[in-house]
């Protein structure tokens, strides 16, 4: 028989240590993933160009991602 918890008691628990969440290595805080989205301009073709890739954010980072 399966366990019945609420939603707000498993974000509780992804959140927790014990969750297995992603923790930044110098800061200790949570990890937020965030799609980059990066426009270049194509010399050869005289056209736009938008790269995506997901990083994680955190206090130590957020000032290089946001800008």
């Amino acid at each position: 028989m399966a366990k019945d918890r609420s939603f707000a008691a498993k974000v509780a628990k992804a959140l927790s240590d014990g969750g297995g969440g992603n923790h930044c290595p110098e800061c200790g805080e949570h990890l937020s993933p965030v799609k980059l989205v990066v426009s270049e301009k194509s010399e050869e073709k005289n056209s736009w160009k938008f790269n995506q890739r997901i990083v994680h954010v955190c206090k130590c980072n957020q000032a290089e991602v946001y800008g």
